[in-house]
């Protein structure tokens, strides 16, 4: 492998960012503004699929759109702040750029909302693509020629496998390190501080 030819995605919520402090707060201010019960401690152990899959388990499904374009917007003013990157992350992206190579981000989350927290944090990766989910993150891993992807959810592993990208998984989101092993993550790292050492090692081959 060439630097050159170096391309490793990473997704963002659990895997980059610590997105739960930002998240509860947000569905208890979107619970008191629409008068509709969110358990917030529940949603937030569920964290990976998009929002609507959360929304569905609380409101009507003639109220998804307007719920969701509300939350979306109240989002910035919530949630950015709250929201810190996790240990080891600023080092991953930058072991990438060390080693020659480009880190894009590929998350479900609504693309505004994702770069302003990269922006918030000083993350600052070479391109940033949301609103893609599981399989269809494969979308963005192939346009960019990702060899690598990185995330915490059996629906970022089945992204990888359906790119051809190599699965790093990371137990630092809601599914443990033997589930994403039998999803057919590659390799399992318990947090990004082990990246580093295992991209380098990866490069080498």
């Amino acid at each position: 492998m060439t630097s050159r030819a170096l391309t490793v995605g990473f997704d963002l919520d659990m895997t980059l960012i610590d997105s739960r402090p930002g998240i509860h707060a947000c569905y208890r201010e979107l619970s008191a503004r629409t008068g509709t019960y969110i358990d917030a401690d529940l949603a937030i152990t569920r964290l990976g699929p998009p929002l609507v899959d959360e929304l569905v388990n609380w409101f009507p499904a003639e109220r998804i759109d307007e719920t969701a374009d509300l939350y979306r917007a109240m989002y910035p003013a919530i949630a950015i702040a709250a929201t810190p990157a996790l240990t080891g992350a600023r080092e991953a992206i930058e072991a990438v750029r060390a080693a020659g190579g480009r880190a894009i981000v590929v998350t479900a989350k609504y693309e505004p909302n994702a770069k302003l927290h990269l922006e918030h944090l000083g993350i600052e990766p070479d391109e940033v693509i949301g609103d893609l989910w599981a399989e269809q993150k494969a979308e963005a891993l192939l346009e960019h020629a990702a060899g690598v992807y990185v995330g915490d959810h059996v629906g970022d592993v089945r992204g990888a496998r359906k790119a051809r990208a190599y699965s790093v998984a990371v137990a630092t989101g809601p599914c443990p390190a033997e589930e994403l092993r039998a999803a057919g993550a590659d390799v399992v790292l318990a947090d990004l501080t082990e990246f580093p050492a295992w991209l380098t090692e990866y490069a080498a081959r």
